[in-house]
């Protein structure tokens, strides 16, 4: 039964996939999910929650993504989810502002949420070019931080909405988080960050919210 509950989830979660590209359909076969999922938690023992938080996490934001395939795909298409030690961060754009509202209160709704941070825009007409670009400024700081010996990257989330990044993840100290944040404010098209990155040892659950905003050089 645990084997046919782990299919259905990710069978919907691949729905939605199909739905947003189909560059993303390899992933949805057998073989790819079941790498994804063996990459997520391989990974695990060098992030902050280690493998038990890292496969939480997994389930959460298949659960989210589940909710949000059964009430509306279309709605719910540019949306994007990130889930670290049962805090979720969503991001993207929906059409009517009763949407965003309704997202959250979906994903409150999993088990093992702890926290979530509403980043949700309301349309602003950008469009394709508008996603392609944001698209390219996560993979360009992704790219960056990989390859700074400083920075343990594996242990940062990266967002960009609107030319917005939203950080989000564990900290060794506050000097690895200012460099991180700088890199991504070096970054073309960039018009400010936004830290919700937590330091090592504080506790996920604590229920500040604030952020840390930064504009672009």
């Amino acid at each position: 039964m645990t084997i046919i509950r782990s299919f259905q989830h990710g069978f919907s979660l691949c729905a939605l996939m199909a739905m947003l590209g189909g560059g993303l359909l390899s992933a949805c076969s057998p073989i790819g999910v079941a790498a994804g999922a063996g990459a997520a938690v391989g990974i695990a023992a060098a992030q902050e929650g280690g493998i038990k938080g890292t496969t939480n996490d997994i389930k959460i934001k298949a659960r989210i993504s589940d909710l949000w395939f059964k009430y509306d795909l279309e709605t719910f298409a540019k949306l994007h989810l990130t889930v670290d030690q049962g805090r979720v961060l969503i991001t993207g754009v929906v059409q009517d502002p009763d949407d965003r509202v309704e997202a959250v209160r979906l994903a409150w709704q999993v088990e093992g949420v702890r926290q979530v941070i509403n980043e949700i825009r309301i349309a602003q007409g950008e469009g394709l070019p508008g996603y392609v670009r944001d698209q390219w400024i996560s993979a360009r700081l992704r790219t960056a931080l990989t390859f700074d010996r400083d920075v343990q990257s594996i242990n940062y989330s990266i967002d960009a909405v609107g030319g917005t990044v939203y950080l989000m993840g564990v900290a060794q100290n506050q000097a690895e988080l200012n460099k991180v944040i700088e890199t991504a404010r070096t970054i073309s098209h960039v018009k400010q960050v936004v830290s919700y990155v937590k330091m090592a040892g504080d506790n996920p659950s604590a229920t500040d919210d604030s952020a840390r905003l930064t504009g672009a050089g």
